[in-house]
């Protein structure tokens, strides 16, 4: 286990165990249908090197962001870039999804890197990131219950 003075303050990382089996963790970070359940709706999102895609923020005017999906190692690892395109000031950010068998369940690490905390609209943006994935993977964690 990593402590607290281990993790990189320039990213957000979270780890959370899901007692469903490594194979239904991918499906739900990777098919579009489960995507939608607990992140949010994708256009043109496939696991494949290279593929640009957008995430549709449903807020009101409805947000964009664009995505690249950098490295996918079916059931162990999917990386993506993260652009805000609605933020005034868009930065570039990496989205590392890493998943490991433990025990009789799975051990999914996310990690959000490319902020630069000597800014502080990138430290701001990299807190309110962190606080949105924990929540979001409380969603995930109900999606993979169904």
């Amino acid at each position: 286990m990593i402590s607290d003075h281990e993790l990189n303050p320039a990213a957000v990382e979270i780890g959370r165990f899901f007692p469903q089996p490594p194979d239904a963790v991918w499906r739900a970070l990777t098919e579009p249908e489960l995507i939608e359940r607990w992140l949010m709706r994708s256009n043109g999102f496939a696991a494949t090197v290279g593929t640009h895609f957008i995430f549709v923020v449903p807020t009101e005017p409805t947000g964009e962001i664009a995505c690249e999906v950098l490295v996918v190692q079916p059931g162990e690892q999917l990386t993506h870039t993260w652009v805000d395109l609605r933020a005034k000031y868009p930065a570039r950010w990496v989205v590392d999804w890493t998943i490991k068998p433990q025990g009789r369940g799975t051990r999914l690490l996310l990690t959000q890197t490319g902020f630069d905390i000597e800014n502080r609209r990138q430290k701001m943006a990299r807190n309110y990131m962190e606080r949105g994935w924990k929540t979001t993977l409380l969603k995930l964690r109900e999606v993979l219950e169904n």
